[in-house]
């Protein structure tokens, strides 16, 4: 199951409190304290992993608590300090403060975020000692540690996004130049969660594709599937428009597509964008039927991922596009 969005709270670890102790050895009837402090407590660590790939696992549990510091002992030693709390979260996950609004995004693997601080240990009543206050009962409890309710977003990270209406050959378009095995069939919303794949263009060239759902009139608004995925494709550097060739109203379909991608983002559309025919191999005679129904201009191109027509110049197109 792909979950791409959670809520949880998190609570790091309170500081261990200090303590009231005091020297008793045999030569030494009346010795001074010997308190010691608090142990601090644990730290929550958020940690981007490349190996996990949804959020789902927030979605059972929802409450992360780090352990409290041990608390002081006598003969001045401090009590241990509680072990951090980490948790794993894809690439690319989005966390927000629910409360502050405040923003971190993990955008690398192995990438580190200490979203909430333990509580420092309390002190002893060592501390407490004065010319005049020789033998001190006064000791600190732990500071509780920071608690905050955050949003996780997942932003899938991609090069280039595949935008298209439901069956407009998205999948098979994946499958065909990258190793990426999405479910391919001859009816809509085939595709029901985002797909990833590599795409190399030779032994040091590649870029990661993203195909999302297709997308319907209406899909900013919550109609069909496509509108919850389209964040994923908001990192993206281009687009790739994919329109049926053999559709009777192709302008339509782009009118369409546009609409729905400004109305979920203006900065969608401002993004580069390469137009891709689809299924050439159901137009009978190619360059008779683009004649009466459109010149392709710079940045579009006929292609047919069955048949394989076209595949590596279009390669060729976004990797050239990604380079300026």
């Amino acid at each position: 199951m792909f979950i791409d969005y959670a809520i949880i709270t998190v609570k790091a670890g309170d500081g261990g409190d200090g303590c009231v102790a005091f020297r008793r050895e045999k030569y030494v009837p009346k010795g001074g304290p010997s308190g010691g402090d608090g142990g601090k407590g644990g730290d929550i660590v958020l940690l981007a992993d490349e190996h996990i790939h949804t959020l789902l696992d927030f979605r059972y549990t929802r409450r992360y608590k780090a352990k409290r510091g041990q608390h002081g002992q006598g003969s001045n030693k401090t009590g241990r300090s509680a072990e951090d709390v980490v948790i794993k979260m894809p690439v690319g996950t989005i966390i927000k403060n629910r409360k502050t609004g405040q923003i971190v995004d993990l955008i690398a693997h192995g990438q580190r975020h200490v979203i909430a601080r333990g509580g420092k240990g309390g002190r002893g009543n060592a501390h407490f000692v004065t010319p005049t206050h020789q033998a001190p009962r006064e000791w600190e409890p732990g500071r509780p540690g920071e608690e905050m309710e955050i949003s996780l977003e997942l932003k899938l990270l991609a090069d280039v996004g595949l935008v298209g209406l439901p069956n407009a050959g998205k999948s098979t378009l994946l499958s065909r130049i990258s190793a990426a095995k999405p479910k391919i069939a001859d009816y809509p919303f085939t595709t029901l969660v985002p797909n990833l794949g590599i795409v190399r263009i030779d032994e040091y060239k590649s870029f990661v594709m993203a195909d999302i759902p297709g997308l319907i009139e209406g899909a900013h608004a919550g109609k069909g599937l496509g509108h919850q995925f389209l964040r994923h494709i908001e990192r993206t550097k281009i687009l790739l428009i994919l329109l049926d060739i053999t559709s009777e109203n192709i302008d339509d379909d782009y009118r369409s597509l546009i609409n729905e991608l400004q109305s979920f983002s203006a900065m969608l559309v401002q993004k580069k964008q390469l137009i891709v025919y689809t299924k050439g191999d159901l137009v009978p005679d190619q360059p008779t039927y683009l004649q009466g129904r459109r010149t392709l201009r710079d940045g579009e191109i006929l292609i047919s991922a069955v048949r394989g027509d076209n595949l590596q110049k279009l390669l060729s197109m976004i990797w050239t596009t990604l380079e300026n």
